[in-house]
């Protein structure tokens, strides 16, 4: 199809534990060089997207994010009728990698979480580290967290790409959305004008994140096709 050319906008969708998902499609987007502008994430799309929006190269990504096991970091929790983990330890790490806040990144960047009314709802101000902890807060498996007073857990529970919410907020430009295959949650409808890469689901879980490798390079090699055909 013929599209005009960028400035994008990237949208990662969540799947659980996609990390090597994501990286592999921001890989395939580096290596076409495609001009982008805003980064919305929700989930594991939201974590990726964010150390992308801070400037970290997908390969770096790649390498911090596969270097532990999903239960290395995780804690009790202070409520455990919450959630049986807090994210208290991925926020301490997120601290350490990212800015405190969204106006820090090097781009316009929007984390899809849940509020209390069980709505969609786009953060793109605040505290970062909190927000992308949201964003990954399963119900049930990780307890909420709070911001500001509210609150918030994993956007992919109502909707899993939050595409509508960010081109809400972004008005009309060119967009490109990583679609990981649902594991949960609940798929919105994609315009037939917005340029989709699906992957498959990641097939990770806490205790392991499998061949993370493996899952980048067959990322890649399906974002491949879909960027050549809307780039020059």
């Amino acid at each position: 199809m013929s599209e005009p050319q960028g400035p994008w906008d990237l949208v990662l969708s969540s799947g659980f534990l996609a990390f090597a998902r994501h990286c592999g499609f921001l890989a395939g987007v580096e290596q076409h060089r495609l001009p982008v502008d805003g980064v919305c994430g929700t989930s594991s799309g939201a974590l990726v997207g964010a150390l992308w929006a801070a400037g970290y190269p997908a390969e770096a990504i790649a390498e911090r994010l596969s270097a532990d096991r999903p239960l290395a970091i995780m804690r009790p929790p202070l409520a455990p009728w919450r959630g049986l983990f807090s994210l208290g330890g991925l926020i301490t790490r997120l601290r350490d990698w990212l800015p405190s806040d969204f106006a820090g990144l090097e781009r316009p960047f929007g984390v899809g979480v849940m509020g209390p009314d069980r709505c969609s709802t786009l953060l793109t101000e605040g505290p970062l580290p909190e927000a992308i902890a949201a964003s990954c807060a399963v119900p049930g498996l990780f307890a909420p967290v709070r911001i500001g007073g509210t609150w918030y857990r994993d956007g992919g529970v109502v909707d899993r790409i939050g595409l509508q919410v960010w081109r809400s907020y972004r008005g009309e430009r060119n967009f490109v959305v990583h679609q990981v295959e649902r594991s949960a949650g609940k798929d919105t409808p994609v315009p037939v004008d917005v340029a989709v890469v699906r992957t498959p689901r990641s097939g990770a879980s806490l205790w392991t994140l499998g061949d993370f490798q493996l899952q980048c390079d067959e990322a890649r090699a399906l974002t491949q096709p879909v960027l050549a055909a809307i780039t020059p």
